[in-house]
């Protein structure tokens, strides 16, 4: 049985990165032709970006913004040139935002992450993602369809019926939540049911905690993680290596100081940005809100790619103190504005029946006028008064957190 779903998994990363940005100034010259991205991307010269440099001087495009852009240009919000007609399949997630499905073969990039996870050619699996108007369900059923299994589309929920499929069929292989998969092991063992056919899973779209994981192993199943989204499809993808997620081909990602489209510096926490090299529906700088950090090397695996931890929380950190919104691109501003500090945190807290913000900054230059300095910006910027905290370098937890919301 080969390791690799093929020898892109194990190029060196610098031909990967050379390949990459070679491609990238042809997909911004297409992504430039749709309106919305011709207005963001005005006076870029897609020839001049081919680094990360360059590329981290592009606006980042917040998935957060697609519901007010997709109403205001419906379906697409301006982002894409072809019609609704081109794509294959047209779904809509909660926003609502609106997503097609090329007509590519493995559209939603997902083949890599079910071999990785020891799915193979006439595999039968038993798909649990919902089939209706979002596109979970046609994402793990294309991808398994595109690797060669035979795929039983049977959605969440109806566990009895699901029983007759699986001792009627024999599924080797399960996709879906690790949520689902508990409910359906726990009624076979209550009903009697046989579903010891299936051996491995690729999970995704909720928390899969060691004590699942290990219950799940003691079933007889080899169950991998995978980290994906609507938009984009499947990102990153566990490996028999279980060290973290190693990011799938075809995509660049940045992670960028949360508020920011600044990177971090290696193995910092901070919010995934993805670009994604589809000319037919690209995205440039898409930040998905999602908190991950880079992890050093290569994975044991043998493949090359870039490896994230896997998912580490929420990017947005918006809370509300004394009626007025405080976001994590106003604490940013901040640091901007004084280029000695390091990792910031602002912690919101009460105080009797007040709200109170203290912003906890690092620094190696300590100093009264500093501390004095940075209130006043404080207070320029979020409209509202607080404490500042001054601590060595180092003193701040890395995960990410820009926002402490402690009340």
């Amino acid at each position: 049985m080969t390791a690799h779903y093929d020898a892109l998994e194990t190029r060196e990363q610098a031909a990967r990165e050379a390949e990459l940005f070679s491609r990238l100034p042809g997909v911004l010259r297409s992504a430039m032709t749709a309106p919305a991205y011709a207005e963001r991307l005005k006076g870029v010269d897609p020839a001049a970006v081919t680094t990360r440099a360059a590329l981290a001087q592009l606006p980042v495009l917040r998935k957060s913004e697609l519901p007010a852009l997709h109403k205001a240009s419906a379906p697409f919000g301006g982002f894409v040139t072809a019609a609704p007609g081109s794509f294959a399949r047209l779904f809509t997630s909660p926003g609502p935002i609106f997503e097609p499905e090329g007509r590519q073969a493995d559209p939603w990039r997902g083949a890599r992450a079910l071999f990785a996870a020891g799915f193979r050619e006439r595999d039968i699996v038993l798909n649990t993602f919902s089939y209706h108007l979002t596109p979970g369900g046609f994402i793990f059923d294309s991808s398994a369809r595109a690797l060669g299994c035979a795929v039983i589309p049977a959605g969440p929920g109806n566990a009895e019926q699901q029983f007759e499929l699986i001792e009627a069929y024999r599924p080797v292989g399960y996709s879906g939540t690790p949520d689902f998969l508990k409910i359906l092991l726990d009624g076979a063992a209550t009903t009697g049911r046989d579903v010891s056919s299936i051996k491995r899973a690729l999970v995704s779209g909720a928390a899969f905690p060691p004590s699942l994981q290990a219950e799940i192993k003691a079933h007889g199943i080899d169950a991998y993680q995978a980290f994906g989204t609507a938009d984009l499809g499947i990102i990153a993808f566990e490996t028999e290596a279980r060290d973290g997620m190693v990011v799938n081909e075809d995509l660049i990602m940045e992670i960028v100081r949360p508020g920011t489209g600044d990177p971090v510096a290696p193995g910092d926490v901070g919010e995934i940005v993805v670009t994604s090299l589809d000319p037919h529906h690209p995205w440039i700088r898409l930040a998905l809100g999602d908190l991950t950090a880079a992890l050093p090397g290569t994975s044991p695996c043998g493949r090359t790619n870039m490896r994230i931890k896997g998912w580490m929380g929420r990017a947005d950190q918006t809370t509300k103190v004394k009626g007025m919104f405080v976001r994590p691109e106003q604490v940013a501003e901040i640091g901007k504005r004084h280029p000695a500090l390091g990792r910031l945190r602002l912690v919101v807290t009460r105080q009797g029946e007040a709200d109170t913000m203290t912003l906890r900054a690092e620094t190696a230059t300590a100093s009264e006028t500093l501390r004095e300095e940075i209130a006043g910006t404080l207070r320029a910027v979020t409209k509202l008064g607080g404490a500042v905290e001054l601590l060595c370098p180092g003193a701040l937890p890395n995960d990410g957190k820009v926002i402490a919301d402690e009340r």
